[in-house]
């Protein structure tokens, strides 16, 4: 009788566990801002993926307009641009902090010889990358066995390279040997190789976009194989394909608008799927985040629909780490957004706001 009894028990607690729903971990996302409102610098959130959720606002670090963040593969460092014109004589600057604990800790900043850093980008082995935004160039660092900026970057100038157009380089991405440069000003993403420790222009240097796109963020697909730019003067994508020598080439081109939109729009980010079968864009003016399905054979896009932002001016968004939700940055409307995301259909389902000043840059540490 007493055995049965305790098996009785066992499957009670058996069937207990068995119901209980599966609890998702909780993430923390750093977030970037502009420091002319009520913002202070860089500020900390917790992410609930299981109710997507975003609480426990903290201010993690005071710093003018950390406008782009970035954090190391490794989770050791987090890294941000100083988007000014006044950090030194030569313009804005960068900082890099230990992250311990969560906590962001000061190892130092540096300027990065350029006006207005926009973006910031890690190797993975060392460098790091500033895109100088009015400063029409690119300076690249080397990195410290702590994360620490070393000084006397390299800076690769853009203004030298079309003196008819007026660089600014936008975003930077370290790809294997090379370094991928978008300028929205001279319609091109410029690429360079590692040679000896100094990046040149690589045997194809330079992707060229049509005449006044604005090609400003950019994304590579599953294996390289291909690229996806948006571009922010004409609202578009266009995708380029790698060819069997490592060039790209164009395949094509399409509008991230409603044909219906009447008014200006300009956009502004771009980010894959991890799966990469869906690809998500955000258009300021018209306030949507536009979703393709992407072609794994082709690499070509066809559209599924766009979500309002429900806010003013999205220049930033991220999928969070479990890719169940995206998050995006309404820099105008100061508040961020956060959607449900179906990952079989790639569509966004609105979910809940916070407020928040001047958001501009999210970034997930988990």
């Amino acid at each position: 009788m007493k055995n049965q009894l305790l098996c009785g028990l066992f499957a009670i607690l058996a069937i207990s566990c068995a119901e209980q729903p599966e609890k998702k971990p909780m993430y923390t996302l750093f977030v970037g801002t502009y420091t002319d409102g009520d913002s202070e610098g860089i500020y900390k959130f917790t992410f609930d993926s299981s109710t997507g959720a975003l609480t426990n606002k903290n201010l993690a670090a005071v710093l003018p307009n950390p406008s782009f963040i970035k954090i190391s593969k490794d989770k050791r460092n987090l890294y941000a641009v100083q988007e000014t014109a006044d950090f030194d004589s030569l313009g804005g600057g960068v900082t890099a902090f230990k992250l311990k604990d969560g906590q962001l800790e000061h190892l130092n900043s540096m300027g990065t010889e350029g006006k207005h850093p926009c973006h910031v980008a890690l190797s993975g082995d060392g460098y790091l990358a500033t895109s100088n935004y009015s400063g029409g160039n690119v300076s690249v660092f080397r990195l410290g066995e702590n994360g620490e900026l070393v000084s006397n970057p390299q800076t690769i100038d853009h203004k030298v390279l079309d003196t008819s157009k007026t660089s600014h380089a936008h975003m930077a991405k370290f790809k294997e040997n090379d370094l991928f440069v978008a300028d929205l000003g001279l319609d091109a993403v410029k690429r360079y190789s590692n040679l000896n420790h100094l990046f040149v222009p690589s045997e194809q240097a330079s992707l060229d976009l049509a005449e006044g796109a604005g090609p400003r963020h950019f994304v590579f697909g599953r294996e390289d194989k291909f690229l996806y730019v948006i571009n922010e003067l004409n609202s578009t994508l266009t995708v380029f394909k790698q060819k069997g020598d490592g060039s790209y080439t164009e395949i094509g081109t399409q509008s991230t608008l409603d044909p219906e939109f009447e008014g200006k729009s300009y956009c502004a980010d771009i980010h894959l799927s991890a799966d990469g079968k869906f690809l998500y864009g955000s258009n300021r003016g018209e306030n949507t985040i536009v979703v393709f399905a992407v072609d794994s054979d082709s690499g070509k896009l066809s559209l599924v629909g766009r979500e309002s932002v429900r806010g003013d001016w999205p220049r930033n968004f991220a999928l969070d780490p479990s890719g169940n939700f995206l998050l995006v940055a309404n820099q105008r409307s100061n508040n961020i957004t956060i959607y449900k995301r179906d990952a079989e259909k790639g569509t966004l389902e609105f979910l809940n706001e916070i407020k928040m000043s001047s958001p501009v840059c999210l970034e997930f540490l988990d």
